[in-house]
Order: structure tokens, then sequence, then C-alpha cells
């Protein structure tokens, strides 16, 4: 029955408004739009010389491995399952298979590049009453942590399970918040009690597990990334070197689903790195392996004052290109090679691959350093000012994941270093106070019963981190192993300057990322106090009920209708998209947004009001087309967005889920709505301004 105004929406414009439309968008995708091209052409330009070759990178049971990660991923910190008091380890899992069994994991319909795509991980948000958590243009509304010395409102608003599944996940919030404060300068890792360590490292002398206790390491950062569109391409590698814009983050890539999206060219992994592997590139991948990825001739520096000898070309092998008395970047006769086994022999050049230092020099000129991605945390390719995170450590939310590797087809290998197939790909955590900590525990099991797994029976078979320096192909990438109950930590500006992927295991895996989210603009608090804000403005006749307008300043114009649009776009379509899903669960977002929605309307009374004071003839003629120009830019955008919003509420992908996950087009209403002041399509309102305007 919606179908006539669908229509109605998508009736060609007046020349007038499609020339403010275009000059609308123009202006806010102008420095995303030339940035990202500039990036993606240099990125193209980069792995054309990188070519099929692997940058290396090192593992537990490699030889420098502690001193590549005292060096270059100080920031790194592993918390053994055994360093946990089993009690919590017992809460914890229990209330994570609490979550999945009552199915308020879900995945994410999130937006990337004007398409949408699911994530590959299911997922909650988990925290301090009232915040949320965006990424991907996405907006998480937080489920409280339901607990005691916390004043949550609305005690009642969920079953006695699912709020003791909560508390349980704010006790480890609550420990990771002192352990990570009591940290001293230097710790990497926090270890079993001594004869176990030591037990353990007899173990894995004999059978080079990836735990081993001379590399006294670990895992890296929990994962989110973007989803990449499929399509064939000219080689393993993903057009993209990193991912490094605003929208790098959030477990967005696994499997594709049958008419997620259509491909659209040959470069098609404009989104970021998926995992999805494409039947075409399995050989490649699978040839690779034997090299544990590791860049044919890569002669690293010093690490630590600990000479660290190349993988690179044997004895005999010649790099094309030197002259006859140039010497080959490589190995000497005698020299073993970095991470390769004393049976396995180095990987040389081949014939038409270029010498490395030849290589190395060519990419140097294509680090590409963004200021203002710098500026927020992402994107950097070196590291950032000192500026660091201080005060006691608060963790404000955790973002839930969980993801059955058996039941995602096809996971793409990764494609720099040949470090195994990716659960998603390599991203930084976005939306954090600059330098904040992020600390993650990790349970994988076998079933959802909860059986933890014990490691299967190689290094590929558990779940893994790897870490890479971002934009830097000089410095190798540190693979950390996972086994159920590990947590680790990602300190000072290591997700600002470095990126992390998560690789996938042969078990499901539950994640419970803790972070503390940049809620200046996040919070209910902060959205409340802006509807006051703007309905200061409005004064209500007591006795009537009328409505009219204290100001009517440009200023204040401009000040309401931008609050206007960020109701409507920020918070209310966001919760009716997927934020109500949870409310089955947990309903305490219910009330608020009720309340929200009511201020709203109020503030579509205030548009008719200014928009009635701007057609009145008798208003002065400058200040009159200021409040008309600032009114048709504020009813465009809305106009825009509204029509946006409507486009992904009916999407095929929309249309794929369940009716208590699919999306909710609200706030929508009827043309004859005698309860709104305004019509939802604003089409013929903009021609009217324009009209106006064109007659000052």
């Amino acid at each position: 029955m919606e179908m006539p105004l669908v229509h109605v929406l998508q009736q060609p414009a007046s020349p007038l408004m499609k020339a403010r439309q275009c000059k609308h968008k123009s202006r806010n995708m102008k420095r995303s739009g030339d940035s990202e091209g500039e990036k993606r052409r240099k990125r193209r330009k980069l792995l054309q010389e990188l070519g099929d070759q692997k940058i290396p990178f090192l593992g537990p049971s490699d030889r420098g491995y502690q001193q590549l990660w005292d060096s270059s991923y100080s920031g790194l910190v592993l918390r053994r399952s055994c360093s946990l008091p089993a009690e919590l380890h017992g809460r914890v899992q229990a209330a994570l298979l609490t979550l999945r069994r009552k199915g308020c994991l879900l995945r994410d319909l999130v937006r990337i590049r004007d398409r949408d795509v699911f994530t590959a991980v299911s997922r909650a948000l988990l925290g301090e009453p009232g915040h949320t958590y965006r990424y991907l243009d996405t907006r998480l509304f937080a489920i409280p942590w339901h607990s005691e010395d916390t004043d949550v409102k609305g005690q009642n608003c969920c079953d006695p399970d699912f709020r003791a599944a909560c508390r349980a996940l704010w006790e480890l919030n609550t420990f990771f918040c002192s352990d990570v404060s009591q940290l001293k300068e230097g710790d990497r890792l926090t270890q079993c009690a001594k004869g176990e360590a030591e037990a353990k490292q007899g173990e894995e002398g004999d059978t080079g597990s990836k735990h081993s206790e001379d590399s006294k390491n670990s895992d890296g950062g929990d994962s989110e990334s973007r989803q990449s569109e499929e399509g064939d391409t000219e080689s393993k590698h993903s057009e993209e070197w990193d991912i490094e814009s605003k929208h790098s983050e959030e477990g967005c890539s696994g499997s594709k689903q049958e008419g997620e999206w259509e491909t659209e060219s040959k470069h098609s992994s404009e989104e970021g790195e998926s995992s999805q592997v494409k039947p075409s590139e399995a050989a490649v991948a699978a040839g690779s392996e034997h090299s544990e990825g590791k860049f044919p001739g890569w002669a690293p520096k010093a690490i630590s004052g600990t000479e660290i000898k190349p993988v690179g070309l044997g004895a005999q092998e010649k790099p094309v290109g030197l002259g006859a008395q140039e010497k080959p970047v490589g190995l000497g006769a005698q020299e073993k090679p970095v991470g390769l086994g004393t049976q396995e022999k180095p990987v040389g050049l081949g014939a038409q691959e270029k010498p490395v230092a030849q290589l190395k020099h060519s990419l140097s000129g294509y680090h590409i350093e963004d200021t203002e991605e710098q500026a927020s945390g992402q994107g950097c390719s070196q590291p950032s000012p000192p500026q660091v995170y201080t005060g006691p450590v608060k963790f404000n939310v955790t973002l839930l994941n969980y993801m059955d590797p058996a039941a995602t087809s096809q996971l793409k290998e990764e494609p720099y270093y040949g470090m195994g197939k990716m659960a998603v790909g390599w991203h930084h955590d976005e939306n954090l106070i600059s330098h904040s900590p992020v600390a993650v525990y990790s349970h994988s099991c076998h079933n959802d019963k909860g059986e933890s797994s014990e490691g299967g029976s190689g290094e590929m078979a558990c779940w893994r981190i790897g870490l890479k320096v971002a934009w830097d192909i000089h410095t190798p990438g540190l693979m950390l192993p996972l086994e159920s109950g590990d947590c680790y930590y990602m300190r000072d500006d290591l997700n600002s300057t470095h990126q992390h992927c998560v690789l996938a295991g042969e078990t499901t895996r539950f994640s419970s990322t803790h972070r503390v989210a940049e809620c200046s603009s996040g919070t209910l608090t902060y959205i409340q106090s802006r509807c006051q804000e703007a309905l200061s403005t409005l004064h209500t006749d007591p006795e009537t009920g009328s409505h009219s307008l204290l100001a009517l300043l440009p200023t204040t114009l401009q000040h309401c209708e931008e609050i206007h649009n960020e109701v409507e776009f920020e918070w209310l379509r966001q919760y009716w998209f997927q934020g109500q899903r949870f409310a089955r669960f947990c309903s305490w977002w219910t009330g608020p947004m009720e309340q929200l929605e009511k201020d709203w309307k109020l503030m579509e009374t205030m548009t008719m009001l200014f928009l009635a004071t701007v057609e009145e003839e008798g208003q002065e003629g400058e200040g009159r087309r200021e409040m008309a120009e600032t009114l048709l830019s504020s009813l465009t955008d809305r106009h825009q967005q509204r029509q946006t919003w409507r486009d992904r509420c009916h999407s095929s992908l929309a249309q794929t889920l369940p009716p208590e996950e699919a999306p909710v087009d609200r706030p929508f209403w009827g043309v004859d709505d005698p309860s709104m002041p305004l019509p939802f399509d604003l089409a013929d309102i903009i021609n009217r301004v324009e009209s106006l305007l064109w007659r000052m």
C-alpha cells in the first residue's frame, strides 16, 4: 500500500533542486572522494610493485620473535588464560553462551561506500547505560551492564538470566579496568604459575608449539573490518594496501551471501580486505604456504641490537638487474633464514622478480600520510605524537563477537604475509578515545554447549591474531596464537599506528572487546540535552496548546535544524533500522526512544513555523533570504537522507532478514496524516523555497 508514495519520492526534482542536491553532496564528499581516490591509486601502484612476493612475519616458534615484539609491537600485552581466576572464566563463558542461546548475537547490516553489507560476525553491544558505539555508519545501542552499583533505570527490562549474563561481562570489564591500570612499562606477558610455565616450555620446545616460553608473547587485536565487494582481481592481493579510511573496521567479511551485492568492475575490493577466497585463488594461496609468507629477499634491520638474518637468495641465486660486481641482497652461504625450520630452505627470487633493495626503494615513495586520518588515529604511517590516554582506565562498552568458521564458506587467505585464512581483515578499531587501551577476552569452543577447545593438531587449527605496522612493508608482521580464555591488551598508540586482523581457527569463537568509546556525541544524555537546546526556542501556550517561536535569527534556525536532522538520522532511524532488534531481549531503550520521537515531532512543528516565517512577505529582505537559504539546505539534506534510509529499509538484503530482525522504516507517515505538521516527502516544500529565492 506504500507503493504510490514510493513513486512520489522518486519523481524527478526541479533543475534547481537537482543542482542544490549535487552541490550539497559534492560539499560533503569532496574531501573524502579526492583523498580516497588518490590513496586507491597509490595502493594499486604499491601492490603492482609488490607483486606476488610475501612480506615476512614471525610466529612464536621463529627466532627473533621476542625482539620484534619488544621493538615494534611494544603496546601489545598478553594475559594467559591460566592467570585469570577460574570463577571469572566460568561466569564469562556461561554468559557468552547464554547470549548466544537467546539469539541476541546478530549480524549487522552496515554501510560501506553507499552500499549495504552484512558483517561476517554476529555481535551485540553491552556497556554503560545510555551509551552507543558507532562504526561503518552504524550506531549500536548498548544493552546496560545491569551492575548493582550502577543506576540502571528500569531494572525489570529483561529476564534474570539475561541480566546475570550482562552482569558477568560487567565483572570482566571491572577486572580489565583494574588490570590494565596496574600494568607497568615494559610488561608484555602475564604468565601462569612458574611450574606451569616451565612445564609448558618443555612441552613446546619439543613440539614447536605456538606458545613457546622463549618468545614470551602472544596475541593481538580483536577484529573487525569492512566487507569488500567481490569480483575478479588481477592478483590475489586486494587493491588496497591498508584499510585506513574512516570506514576501516568491524567484522565485515566472511563469505559472500547470495545476492548481497553485484560486481561492478574487475577491481572490486575497494571496500577493504575480504575474508573470502575465490576458487581461482586457492591454488595460488596454497602454493605460498610452504614459505610461511616470508618475503623473498627480505633484509631486516637489527632489532634491539640483535641482528636478524634475512630470508632471501640462496648461495647460487642472483637477482635480475644486478651488475656483475654487485652482490645480491639475501642469505650468505652459511646463513639461516628467519622463521624456517631446520629442514626448510630459503625461498629465493624467481627469474622475473625484482631485487628486494630495488623493490623497497620503489615502495618507500608510496607511504601515504593523511593528515586528517592521523589526527583521528586512523591510517598513521609513523607513531603518533606522544598524546597518552591519562587517568584510570574505564572501559565504557564491550563489543561482543561470535563466529563459526564452519558456517562461513570460502574464507579468503591473508594476502600480504600468507598468515592463513582471515575471519576479519586488516583494520584499526575506530571511534575510540585517542591512545586509549583495548582489552579483549577470547573464548573458543567446539559447540554451543561451551566445551572449550584445547588447541588443534597444529598452529593453524587455533585462532590467531595478526598485527602489522600500518603503511609499512619493512617491519615484519606478528602472528599471535590464542588459546581459549586468553586475553590481550592493545595499549598506548598501538591501535592507531598498527592494524590487526583475525585469522580463523577450526572452532567457533567468542570475543569480548572492551573499549573506551568516544561518546562525546554518543550518549542518551548528550542527545537529550541537544533536544532541550532546540526546544528552548519553541513556546507552547498552556491554554490553547498552540506553538510559536521565541527567536527568528538565521543562526537560531540553522542550529535547530541541525539538531533536528541529528535526532532523526543519527538516533531515531539508526535505532529503528537495527537497534530495536534488541528490545525483545532488553527494553531499556524503549522509553527513551519514544521520548526522543516526541521531541523530534515538536522539531517538525518548529520547521513548519520557520517555513511560514520565510514565506511571509513582510519580512526584511536580507534576513529573509539568509533564512530561506539555511532552511533550503536543511530540507534538502533531510529529503535526501530520508530517501536513502527508505531505500535501505526496503533493500534486497533487508528483505532477507526475519521479521523480528528486519529494519523498520520509522519515522514514516502518509500524505494525509493529520498529526504531522509537514509531509514525509519534502520535494514540494523544497520547490516552494527555491521559487521564493528566485523571486528575491
